[in-house]
């Protein structure tokens, strides 16, 4: 084995050292775009490996920086699964509220029917919706507390005083019907002074009350509006389908408050008093109780003394 000069080992081990791959990054090289014609030097780049994979890494991140703002800013994100539209969740909710909507106006609708259907019927009147939790039976009310202030208590008695005299019960000669009108309260549409009673020899199957103007006028019974609009003859009228076959009417109003259909409970505003129709002479409530097809004196049932 022939052997080398010791002043040639240091050149071998220089040359060794350049061959490994993180010094040949640092190699220059020449990047020379020519005229393929005339071969003249049009551009000349100096490179090296390092920088070409600076260059490349750099442009690669920035790509994909750009396109990872460019989805998550802007509405193109909807096209990549798992991404969902922000109004999405304000859409279902407004889609949950009219569904409810819907089916709340639904069961009113059915509501009137079927107690359309009961009036012809005879049978008695669906007063409200029947709630699912009304079937609730195992709920505990016993750590339910009421108390009440003295300025409610005073409230309260007063209140008691002044409509008391509007409770009306029949005599015992219907008592042994468990729903007779005995058990009725009824309340007076409108305080005033009558000015013409009732009188079927007349054909005057109710009474006029005059009251204060734009007075309110209040259902006298629990009920369902059946009529609700202008006639000629009687101006503004609104009637209500009460339970026990009774159905009152007021007419003569200015103005009507409720609907065909809609549930009315005794003592809720339905009308504002007037003067509309032909046969009205002046501001007032004409003010008609039938029971059975037959009309009955509304001063046997309340008072409308003021």
């Amino acid at each position: 084995m022939a052997c080398q000069p010791e002043s040639i080992m240091p050149q071998i081990r220089e040359d060794n050292k350049k061959n490994k791959w993180y010094y040949r990054l640092r190699d220059k090289y020449r990047l020379v775009i020519m005229n393929d014609i005339t071969f003249e030097e049009r551009l000349s780049i100096r490179l090296t490996r390092l920088n070409v994979f600076i260059v490349v890494g750099s442009t690669t991140i920035l790509l994909i920086l750009l396109t990872t703002l460019l989805i998550s800013l802007t509405p193109l994100r909807e096209y990549i699964p798992g991404y969902t539209d922000l109004d999405l969740y304000q859409q279902v909710y407004d889609l949950q509220n009219k569904s409810d909507s819907l089916e709340r106006s639904f069961a009113q609708k059915d509501l009137y029917f079927k107690n359309l259907k009961n009036i012809i019927e005879g049978n008695p009147i669906i007063d409200e919706m029947i709630d699912d939790t009304a079937n609730i039976t195992h709920l505990n009310y016993d750590s339910i507390t009421i108390s009440r202030s003295v300025e409610d208590s005073i409230f309260r008695d007063d209140y008691e005083n002044q409509t008391k005299y509007n409770i009306y019960f029949e005599d015992n000669k219907n008592q042994y019907d468990q729903n007779s009108s005995a058990n009725l309260t009824f309340f007076s549409p409108v305080k005033g002074i009558v000015t013409t009673f009732f009188s079927l020899s007349e054909n005057h199957f109710g009474i006029d009350i005059v009251s204060k103007e734009n007075e309110t006028i209040k259902a006298a019974l629990d009920g369902t509006v059946i009529f609700s609009n202008w006639t000629v003859e009687t101006g503004y009228v609104i009637a209500i389908q009460h339970q026990n076959n009774y159905i009152s009417f007021y007419k003569h109003n200015s103005v009507l408050l409720k609907k065909v259909g809609s549930f009315v409970k005794a003592g809720d505003p339905i009308a504002i008093i007037g003067e509309s129709g032909e046969l009205s002479t002046g501001p007032h409530l004409h003010f008609e109780l039938w029971r059975s097809g037959s009309p009955v004196n509304p001063l046997d049932y309340m008072t409308f003394n003021e």
